[in-house]
């Protein structure tokens, strides 16, 4: 294959400050395949995601289409996909449609083939994680942009088996690509006094969980863990990130294990204030069920924060021998490892220094090479 290959990133789902994980990877991905010599990414987004002027497809980085669609509609999200992208695709004169959020146009489509990265397969092996319609419409589409790729890219192993075995995709078109993360600049963090007094953390020590508010991931298991340390001993739980309708469930779970003074849920918050929170942390406790990737538990590692994690699924395999594990589903094991995080500081200098060697070994350029590695693979098949 001679010349550029020019290939259509699918953004369509993204919607800026609302997408997490998903928003991540667009923008670090972006700039990184535009740098490689022989890629040329154009990014097809939302008309939502248009007015986000600091993003890689409005700076001048990487050329934007926009479809008119606003994705917080679900909907229009869907018809994006199936009749936008293919459109603009073929109109931007693209070699490759990748989509970047497990979902993508059909077969029935039309448009140039196709690569669709796939994040995870919560709908068939955590259902409790997508509320609704949502489930169901990912039972669908999922699949079906699996089945109208040429390759599909898996943020992990763990990952690649689910679709081997729930999808039934062969595994030979299957490529593993981890993900990596970035650290923000010094000054990016909000300082401690002013941190605490903000989010009324006085000076305890603070137990961090990035875990969204979805049955799934397990922060109930968390509360129950935490209520069975002595209160002297106890830490403070800090879980921020966007509500919710599970923040109910949680809320009362703290209060019927009579520790809702030693969880805070401050909602969203700024990058320089989750920035602080991960300086200020004692460890970082991650308990879910099921991951496809398990970005903080990497972000942990990145920053050094000591950290414990789930057995199951990718977490693993992301975190190697760098954090503590622990089965999820067994409270006094979950307790253990806290306590282990707490009283042992020899072994959080130790979990630090391991975790910044284990996560040096990700890289987003690395992504971006292995990504571009899968577009010309899809091609040449």
């Amino acid at each position: 294959m001679s010349g550029s290959l020019r290939v259509a990133l699918n953004l369509v789902y993204l919607t800026p400050g609302e997408t997490g994980g998903m928003e991540v990877y667009a923008r670090e991905l972006l700039p990184r395949l535009a740098a490689i010599d022989g890629i040329e990414p154009v990014a097809i987004v939302n008309r939502v995601a248009a007015r986000d002027r600091d993003a890689p497809w409005s700076d001048g980085t990487v050329p934007a289409l926009v479809a008119d669609v606003d994705a917080r509609d679900r909907r229009q999200w869907v018809w994006g996909e199936q009749r936008h992208v293919p459109r603009l695709a073929e109109e931007a004169g693209a070699a490759l449609v990748h989509s970047l959020a497990s979902t993508g146009p059909g077969r029935w489509a039309g448009g140039p083939p196709r690569v669709t990265t796939v994040h995870d397969l919560h709908y068939a092996v955590a259902p409790e994680a997508h509320f609704g319609l949502r489930g169901l419409g990912m039972r669908v589409l999922v699949p079906a942009a699996v089945r109208a790729s040429r390759r599909v890219i898996a943020d992990s192993h763990a990952t690649k088996a689910d679709v081997v075995a729930h999808i039934g995709a062969p595994a030979d078109r299957i490529d593993v690509v981890h993900l990596a993360t970035t650290l923000p600049a010094d000054a990016a963090a909000t300082p401690e006094p002013e941190l605490r007094a903000r989010l009324g953390l006085g000076d305890r020590r603070v137990l961090l969980s990035m875990a969204a508010k979805r049955p799934h991931k397990n922060v109930e298991g968390l509360i129950d863990a935490l209520a069975g340390i002595e209160p002297e001993r106890r830490p403070l739980l800090v879980v921020p990130g966007y509500a919710t309708e599970h923040e109910a469930v949680l809320r009362r779970r703290t209060v019927a294990r009579h520790v809702a003074e030693d969880v805070r849920f401050p909602g969203w918050l700024s990058s320089g204030d989750v920035e602080g929170l991960w300086r200020i942390a004692t460890g970082h406790v991650f308990p879910s069920f099921y991951e496809g990737f398990g970005l903080p538990v990497l972000e942990a590692m990145a920053r050094g924060v000591p950290g414990a994690c789930s057995d199951r699924a990718s977490l693993p395999e992301i975190a190697g021998d760098a954090a503590l594990t622990f089965d999820p589903a067994d409270g006094r094991a979950i307790r253990a490892a806290i306590s282990r995080l707490l009283d042992d500081a020899p072994l959080r200098e130790d979990l630090a220094q391991r975790g910044r060697r284990r996560a040096a070994t990700f890289s987003w350029e690395r992504t971006a090479a292995q990504t571009a590695d899968a577009y010309r693979r899809a091609l040449a098949g």
